[in-house]
C-alpha cells in the first residue's frame, strides 16, 4: 500500500470518530457548549501529550512549529466551533448545521488550487450526492425554510464552514509539521473556550455519566479524529476525504437508530443511499488508478 493511500485510509478514520458525536452529546445536552469544548479539548491534549511522551518522542519540540501553523490549527479548531455554536444559537438548528456542512463539498472545489491536485468530475459529482444526502439526513425529509430573520446565524455557519474546509486544504502547505502539533492546537483551542464560557456561560458540573461522555468526546469524536485528519490532510488523497466525509451524518444516524434514538425513515434510508453512491463514485477513479499501478509492477 503506498504512502497516500494509507494516509487517506487514516484520515477517514476521523469520519468514523465523529460519527460518534451526536451519540455522545446526547448525554451532555445540560451542559454548555463552550464549556464543553474546553473540556473535551483539554482532555485531548492531556491525552496527547502522554502518548507522545509514551512513544519517546519530545513534547515541546513537537509544539516548537512556525506561527503559521499554530494560527491555521488554532483558528481551524476552534473557529469552527465557536461559529457553529454562533450558528446555532442564532438559527434554526437543521438549516444552520447543513450550511455548516458545506464544507466537505467546499474541501473538493478548494482542492483545486493545491499543486498537483487534479479535480475530476467524479470528485464534483460525489460531493453533491453526499450533501444531497446530508440534507435528507439532517432534514429528515422536511421542508428547509430559510428566513432572512436568521441571517446572523446563516452567515455564522458559512464562515463555519469556510473555516474548516480551508483549513483541510491549507494543512497541506504544513505537511512537514508533525501530527503531534496538533496537541497544541487542541490546548489552544481549550484555553480559548474556557475564555469564551467565562466571559458568556455559567459552570454546569457534570455528573458522573457526563463526565464519561466527555471523557469519550476528548479521546474521540474531539480529540483523536482531529490528530488522523490531520495525517491524512496532509499527506493522502484530500478530494476523497472531502466526499468521505458525507460518511459522518449516515454513521452518526445508523449509531442513533441502532441505540434507539432514531427512526429508520424512507427520507433517511434514501440519505444514506445518496451518501454511499456519492463515495463509490468519487473514489472510482482512485480505485482504478491504483489496480493500474498494481498491474504495471
Amino acid at each position: 500500500m503506498d504512502e497516500k493511500r494509507k494516509a487517506t485510509l487514516i484520515g477517514s478514520v476521523a469520519v468514523i470518530l465523529w460519527a460518534l458525536l451526536a451519540l455522545f452529546t446526547t448525554e451532555v445536552a445540560d451542559i454548555p457548549p463552550f464549556q464543553l469544548v474546553s473540556l473535551c479539548f483539554g482532555i485531548a491534549s492531556i491525552f496527547s501529550a502522554l502518548w507522545i511522551s509514551l512513544r519517546g518522542g519530545d513534547v515541546v519540540r513537537a509544539l516548537c512549529q512556525p506561527l503559521g501553523a499554530w494560527a491555521l490549527g488554532v483558528a481551524g479548531l476552534f473557529g469552527y466551533h465557536f461559529f457553529y455554536f454562533v450558528a446555532l444559537a442564532n438559527a434554526p438548528a437543521v438549516e444552520a448545521s447543513l450550511i455548516a456542512y458545506l464544507w466537505p463539498l467546499l474541501i473538493v472545489l478548494f482542492s483545486a488550487l493545491l499543486p498537483g491536485e487534479r479535480l475530476k468530475w467524479q470528485h464534483i459529482g460525489g460531493a453533491v450526492l453526499g450533501l444531497s444526502g446530508a440534507v435528507l439526513l439532517v432534514g429528515k425529509g422536511q421542508a428547509l425554510t430559510f428566513d432572512p430573520a436568521f441571517a446572523l446565524g446563516y452567515g455564522a455557519a458559512i464562515i463555519c464552514s469556510l473555516l474548516w474546509s480551508g483549513y483541510s486544504v491549507a494543512n497541506r502547505r504544513y505537511r512537514n509539521v508533525p501530527v503531534g502539533a496538533v496537541c497544541g492546537f487542541c490546548a489552544g483551542a481549550a484555553i480559548l473556550g474556557l475564555i469564551t464560557h467565562a466571559m458568556i456561560e455559567d459552570w454546569v458540573t457534570p455528573d458522573a455519566r457526563q463526565w464519561l461522555a466527555i471523557l469519550g468526546l476528548g479521546l474521540g469524536p474531539v480529540g483523536a479524529a482531529f490528530f488522523v485528519w490531520d495525517h491524512g490532510t496532509k499527506h493522502g488523497d484530500i478530494q476523497i476525504l472531502g466526499v468521505l466525509a458525507y460518511g459522518a451524518p449516515l454513521l452518526s444516524t445508523c449509531l442513533l437508530i441502532a441505540f434507539g434514538k432514531a427512526i429508520a425513515t424512507p427520507a433517511i434510508i434514501a440519505g444514506c443511499i445518496l451518501i454511499v453512491g456519492g463515495a463509490i463514485l468519487a473514489s472510482a477513479n482512485f480505485n482504478s488508478r491504483k489496480r493500474r499501478q498494481r498491474s504495471s509492477v
